[in-house]
Formats: C-alpha cells, structure tokens, sequence
C-alpha cells in the first residue's frame, strides 16, 4: 500500500523560453547577405543581430554586438573571411565561425580548419544546410559548457 502522495515527473513551474541565438552574417555581396539573413530570421531560435559587407566590418560589429555565431564568406574585399576568422578568433575564442563561400580548395579548406573555423559550407549548397549546422554547432557548444 502507498501512503506517500503522487509526485510530479516534471517541474510545473514554467520555464522562459531559450533566447534566439544571436548570428552575424558576412559576405560581401548584398543580395547573399540578405538572402542568408532571411533564412535565418524564419527561424525561430535564431536573432540575426548583425551583417557586415567585409571582415573589417565584422571584426567591430562582432566586438560590439557579442554574436552567438559568425558566418563568414571566403572571398571580400579590404579584408577576406580567412584573416578575419584569425582575428575573431583571438578576440572570441568560444565563438563558432563557419566560412561559407566557394569552397574545394584543399589548401583553404586545411587552412580554415587550422584557424579554428567550426564549419566549411559551400555557397552552392542550400541555405538550410547552413541553418542546420549552424544549429547542430551551438547545440554542441552548449552541452560543452554546461
């Protein structure tokens, strides 16, 4: 015979929902830009809280506006995604980058991966591709903080 009262399996107090996950976009070309900032915002767990049209650009809009993610394109003009990835990734060392751009240059790919870059997607993949990894990475970097 049980005496003891009925327990809860869960907590009945509500909980806040996650925040969105801050993401800034990089690319160069404006319509890109755009188009990736779109998909992004169509997610509800994602806040595109930035772009910038070089890494210039994204080195002071990273260390102004603290993303959760960077998404970086390869190829830009004053200063490309490759040696702003090396310097976000001094000045943000926990912060996921994915450079996505043209990729299939083995040298690139090895030099991303040496920098730290989290993420290789190519341009000629679909924008959801990009949205689930970029999901799956911080999903990861969660579970390693916590």
């Amino acid at each position: 015979m049980c005496s003891a009262s009925p327990r809860l399996l869960s907590d009945p107090t509500p909980r806040a929902a996650p925040r969105p996950r801050r993401v800034l976009i990089v690319d160069d070309n404006y319509f890109v830009r755009q188009g990736l900032s779109e998909s992004f915002r169509l997610e509800p767990d994602f806040d595109v809280c930035g772009e910038a049209a070089n890494g210039r650009e994204a080195i002071r809009a990273a260390q102004l506006l603290r993303p959760d993610l960077i998404i970086l394109d390869v190829s830009m003009p004053v200063m490309n995604g490759t040696d702003a990835a090396r310097m976000l990734r001094r000045l943000m060392p926990a912060v996921p980058l994915i450079m996505y751009g043209e990729i299939g240059d083995k040298y690139k790919e090895q030099q991303a991966r040496f920098i730290g870059i989290a993420a290789l997607i190519s341009k000629s993949e679909p924008a959801a591709s990009l949205v689930s990894k970029a999901r799956i990475l911080l999903t990861q970097r969660a579970a390693a903080v916590a």
